[in-house]
């Protein structure tokens, strides 16, 4: 009864269209930023290493590596500041949680590609 309540109330706050994407792919955030009046979209691009919760409360967490230091950010999923994620390659993965990843550097930070099993042949 209780999660039916709230259900219902957060749904009123919940994107109409989630984007597809999964752990492990490498994806574009494009974020509205706030400068005084004006605003403007930035885009991070980054490795998705995780994303949790469900409804109005879910998260996921991208990384990047910019100038020999890791950078991550945490975005909410239903936030009106997040205006479009977009899946730019797809990283095979073995785990929900892609966190071994912050001791790796160089090329070991990259994930072989996920081939899809539905391709186009002429």
């Amino acid at each position: 009864m209780k999660t039916e309540l709230l259900d219902s109330v957060e749904s009123k706050s919940l994107k109409k269209e989630i984007p597809y994407f999964e752990i492990g792919d490498l994806v574009d955030v494009q974020c509205r930023i706030r400068e005084g009046a004006k605003t403007r979209v930035q885009i991070f691009s980054g490795t998705v290493i995780a994303r949790k919760g469900r409804g109005i409360n879910e998260t996921f967490t991208v990384r990047r590596v910019s100038g020999d230091e890791g950078v991550e950010r945490i975005f909410p999923i239903n936030s009106p500041n997040v205006v479009d994620v977009r899946a730019i390659r797809s990283g095979k993965t073995r785990r929900a949680k892609l966190y071994y990843l912050r001791q790796r550097s160089g090329k070991g930070i990259r994930l072989p590609q996920r081939h899809s099993k539905h391709t186009v042949t002429k």
